[in-house]
Formats: structure tokens, sequence, C-alpha cells
């Protein structure tokens, strides 16, 4: 029982093998360039080999078939020639018995004249005559002579007709044959018809081994070209191979992989180009970085230079801002105005050393278990005071994500904070809906905004640092145009996303997604990136919405949704 059952999982291995053959060759068909070359190349040439060989062996057939039919008339139409002369020539006048053996001694010298001893006569007119003389068969049957055939030799006395045919032999079985008939007269008596069989089996023999020589040689010659074709395309493709394999390692960034360079022909120069390609791209790089590297030292040291005369001017613009009731209208404007453009200005300045930071590697995340939703109804109190003098109404809906997630709430607060205030500024007025839910693997929050919205081509550049989709457009509550693209670097350092949507005319939705778990973000958002409201819901939407009260809502313990 061991041993069958060993047996049956072999073959039950075997056929699932077989069976994945075809995928397997499809793969290799579409990845490798030496297999797809060198299949190509061995189907045209079995092909081109088969078309010769068929034509080979057809033409061969023919000609064989050809000279044996001119030798078979030949030698018929001699053996009948040489016994018509004798029948002309003998006297044997009105003696039956002298005219009986002249036609056997007929018969033997056609057996003899020719190269056959299958042998048919029949007379062709039956009716009685002052001589009785009948015909006779050697080894050839009248049944194997077609009724057309013998109409032709009774209508034609000078003409030969021949068919082929199947000719018996010992044993069973037939062979090859073709049949040669031919009027002989005999004197007194009448026209007979005679026919001669030849039989083609030695023809035959000749041509199967035609054949097989052929084919024999075809199939050598498709397994010599596909020898030379390896040969060939090994020697070209292996360097093919490895300037690809260099390629991939000088694109993964090991910019020291090189090609070694053998010879003065086109793949040596395929080499040497390449080689000096990559010289040039790591020079480049090189330069790129160390320039990155200043422009961040530059960016970061001009930040904390300006950071000491700002903290002055700040202190000046406070004092200023708090006494513009003393001073006339247009000084205290001015005084306003210097306020507000100097916080903006401090606000920037932290941006572009966060940014800084960003770039240099140095940011480091303070991880602490926070609840997502109570989080972004901390945001959504500080912002409502923005909200309602823009004309907004803020919702949250929250059916999950009330158990705490590591996470670094300052981040997550100032990306909430962020998108949030972009949707302020660009939601028309209209209510601005904070969606807050979990599953299992992640945590997700949702903006969403009924304002104007962007285009396709807008929403892929909204993360740019320092891009507006409307250039002419002034930002209204301060913002430095770098706050999406700190968002976008808070999310990637949690392993997580930043995503958005937006449609003209209908509005934007961003969506945050962060791991429940340490380690790279798997599955769909609980927040879904699309909204699936209808025309009809989005306008039930800007009527006056309750806010919902977080603090009287049950929080799910296991994260999913409540």
């Amino acid at each position: 029982m061991v041993a069958a059952t060993g047996t049956t999982t072999v073959t039950v291995a075997v056929l699932r093998d077989w069976r994945g053959w075809p995928s397997r060759l499809v793969a290799l068909w579409r990845r490798s360039l030496r297999f797809r070359t060198l299949t190509v190349t061995l189907v045209l040439t079995a092909l081109a080999i088969f078309i010769t060989c068929v034509t080979m062996a057809l033409v061969i057939q023919n000609d064989l078939f050809e000279s044996r039919k001119n030798q078979a008339l030949e030698d018929a139409s001699r053996a009948v020639n040489q016994a018509q002369n004798t029948l002309d020539v003998a006297e044997v006048g009105d003696d039956p018995a002298a005219l009986s053996d002249l036609w056997d001694r007929i018969q033997d010298d056609l057996g003899r004249n020719s190269s056959s001893d299958m042998l048919a006569a029949i007379r062709i007119n039956a009716e009685p005559s002052g001589v009785r003389l009948n015909g006779f068969t050697a080894g050839l049957s009248a049944n194997h002579v077609s009724p057309a055939m013998r109409t032709w030799v009774v209508k034609f006395d000078d003409r030969q007709a021949w068919q082929s045919v199947g000719l018996p032999v010992d044993g069973g079985g037939e062979v090859p044959g073709i049949i040669v008939g031919q009027q002989l007269v005999v004197p007194e008596v009448g026209p007979f018809e005679l026919y001669i069989a030849y039989d083609l089996a030695d023809a035959n023999q000749t041509l199967t081994f035609v054949q097989r020589t052929l084919w024999i040689a075809g199939i050598g010659l498709v397994a010599i070209v596909a020898v030379i074709s390896w040969v060939v395309l090994r020697t070209v493709s292996t360097p093919i191979i490895e300037a690809a394999e260099t390629s991939a390692r000088l694109a993964s960034g090991d910019l020291g992989v090189r090609l070694e360079v053998h010879g003065e022909d086109e793949l040596a120069t395929l080499g040497r180009s390449f080689n000096l390609m990559a010289d040039s791209i790591e020079e480049q790089i090189k330069e790129l970085g160390e320039l990155s590297l200043v422009q961040q030292r530059f960016v970061s040291d001009v930040s904390h230079e300006l950071r000491t005369p700002l903290t002055t001017i700040r202190l000046a613009a406070d004092m200023l801002n708090d006494q513009r009731d003393e001073f006339d209208p247009t000084t205290a404007r001015t005084a306003e105005l210097l306020h507000t453009q100097v916080q903006r200005f401090e606000t920037l300045l932290s941006d572009l050393l966060e940014i800084s930071r960003y770039d240099a590697g140095s940011v480091q995340l303070e991880m602490e278990a926070t609840s997502l939703a109570h989080l972004a109804e901390d945001v959504i109190e500080q912002m409502r005071p923005l909200a309602d003098g823009r004309g907004s109404e803020l919702r949250l809906v929250a059916p999950g994500g009330y158990s705490p997630v590591d996470m670094d709430p300052r981040r997550v607060r100032r990306v909430l904070r962020n998108l949030i205030g972009n949707a302020i500024e660009h939601g028309e007025g209209k209510p601005i809906v904070v969606t807050v839910d979990s599953n299992h693997d992640a945590v997700a929050a949702g903006v969403r905004d009924f304002g104007l919205g962007m285009t396709p081509e807008d929403a892929e550049r909204v993360f740019d640092r320092f891009w507006r989709a409307d250039p002419s457009r002034q930002r209204t509550i301060g913002g430095t145009g770098l706050g999406l693209s700190i968002a976008l670097g808070d999310a990637t350092l949690h392993n997580g996303t930043l995503e958005v949507w937006s449609e003209r005319g209908v509005g934007t939705n961003f969506v945050l997604t962060l791991p429940r778990h340490e380690g790279t973000l798997q599955g769909e958002s609980p927040v879904p990136l699309e909204p699936q409201e209808t025309h009809s819901e989005l306008s039930s939407m800007t009527q006056p919405i309750e806010v919902t009260d977080l603090r009287t809502a049950l929080p799910a313990e296991d994260g999913s949704r409540s």
C-alpha cells in the first residue's frame, strides 16, 4: 500500500507539472529573448525543411513513377511488336493444330521478351469463325483491368493504354503496379486485348528509402541548426543579459557597477558607451547630492539665523498690535498687518525647518497610544471658530477609531488641522464632514468638503511644495504652501498614506490612513477615498447639521466599526 501510494503521488505530481507547462512557456516567452529567438528560428527552419522535404519527395516520386511507367510502356511495346511480327510472318494456313501451337509459342515469347510474367489476352470479337482460338491468363486476372481501359484498347487498335493498379502478391496484400494494354491481331482469327502487368514494388521500396533518408536528414538539419543557433544566441545574448542586469543594478542605486568590455565589435562599443553613461550619471548624482546637502544646510542655517531677529520683530509687532487702539486708523491697520505677517513668517520658518528635517532624514516619531476619533474631535473644536467665521459647519461622523493606536499625536494633529483648514478655505462656506473609522488593520480619517474641487491634473500636484491650483488666488487663513507636503511626510513616517479625491464642482476628499500595527499598511482603508453620496444626499448635506457628541458614544474596544 505504501508503494502504491507513493507511485500515485508521483504520478499526480507529474500530471500537475505537465498542466503547468503552458503557463511556464508563456512566461518564458515573455521574459527570455534567447528562448523567443531560438523558438522562432527553429520553427521557421523546421517549416522550411519540411516544405523542402515534402517537395523533394513528391518530385522524386513523380519522376520515379514516370521513369518506371515509360520503361513499362517501352517494354510492352517491344514485346507486342515482336509477337505481332511473328504472327504476321507465320504460315499456318487452315491448320488449327498449327495455329494453336503458334499461339502457345506467342504466349511464351511474350513472357520471355518482356520483363513481366503477368499476362492476359482476351479475344475482342467472340463471334464464331473458321478457327477456334481462346485467350489466356498468366498471373493476371481480367478483373484487374478497368472497363474504361478495355474500352480504350478495343477502340484504338494502334495505341497503348495504361493504368495504375494494386497487384496481388503471395500471402495476401497488394503492391503498386501498372498494366499496359494493346491490341494483338492473330491472322485468320482476329484481334485480342493483350495486357501486361508490371510490378512497381522495387520502385516503391526505393521511394520509401529516399523519403526516409530525406526525413532523417531534415531532422538532423533541424538539430544542427538548433545547436548553431544556441551557440550564436549565447554568444550574442550573454553581453545583452549582462547589460540588462547591470542596468537594473544601476537603477537600484549601485552607481559603481560597470560592464566588462572585450574586443572592438558592436557589443564592445555598447559596453563602453554604457560605462561612459554610468560614469556621467554617477557624477551628476553626486553633484546633485552635494547640491541638495548644501541646499538643506542653507535652508536650515537661514531658518535658525532668522529665528533670533524674528523673535525680536515678533515682540515688537505684538507690542504695537496691543497698543493699536491708541494709534490713528492708518497706523493701527499697519500694526495689525505687521502682526499678522510676522506670525505667518514665523509659521513659514517653522515649516521650512520641518521640511529640512524631512530632507535630511532626521525626523523621529514620538509614539504613544492615541484615539484617532478623540484627536479629531479636539482638532474640530479648535477649528470651529475659524469655520464659523467662514460660514462652514463642521460635522464629525465616527463609527470607529476609538480604541488607542500607536501614533505621534502631535504630527497627526497637525495633519488633521491642515486638512480641515484647507477644507475651510476652499469649502465655499458649505458643510465639512470629518469621518473617522477603523478596521482590523488600520484607522483612517477623511476630510470632505463640497467646494469647487480640482481637476485630476491639479489633484496630482496638490502635495507639491508651494503649489497652488489658482496662483491668482490669495491664501486667506495664513497658509504657507508647505502644509500638505508636511502632512504627506507625517503620514509616510507612520507607514501610512494620505490620498486625495477631487472632482470639479463636487468637492474634495482627503483620507489619512494609519496602520494599527508596526509595518506596512495592508488591506483597504476603512474610509473610502471616493465618496458614494448621490446628488440628493449632497444637496441634503448643505442643510444645517448637528455635530455628533463623541463623549456620549461608546468606544469600540476592538477597533472595529461600532
